[in-house]
């Protein structure tokens, strides 16, 4: 049965996509849980004319994180946290925070662990095909 996915589903497609599935898949998951509809005619329409607004718009944050990442790699961004006689920080510096302080959406930082000590820290970010970074001063209070 083809129908067309109204979101992302891991595994299967991305929102807007035509996908062929099978019959109960697609009656007794998909479609119930609003997750894809049946693919007729006025549907493939109304997903195409999604997708493309929707590209357009994600083209549009893409280039405003891009701008933002330029500014930021020029920038040094300085944090004050508690922190113990060694450097150590009480509350750990986390990806959450960090693109609260960068104003860049959550899932573009890249870090591997939450920062734990006091110094200059280099912060990778990634949007789509486009990898950056910029660096936070961690400053004790």
């Amino acid at each position: 049965m083809k129908v067309i996915l109204q979101r992302d589903v891991k595994g299967m497609g991305r929102a807007h996509e035509v996908i062929e599935t099978s019959d109960g898949h697609a009656l007794n998951f998909l479609i119930p849980q609003k997750l894809a509809v049946a693919a007729t005619k006025g549907a493939a329409k109304t997903a195409e004319s999604r997708r493309a607004k929707a590209k357009e718009r994600g083209d549009v944050a893409v280039k405003l994180i891009l701008e933002r990442l330029a500014y930021l790699g020029e920038n040094t961004l300085t944090v004050k946290k508690k922190a113990n006689e060694q450097g150590h920080l009480y509350d750990a510096l986390d990806s959450k925070e960090i693109a609260v302080l960068a104003q860049l959406p959550e899932d573009a930082i890249r870090i591997k662990k939450p920062f734990k000590e006091l110094g200059t820290v280099e912060v990778p970010v990634a949007i789509g095909d486009d990898f950056g970074s910029f660096s936070i001063v961690i400053e004790a209070e």
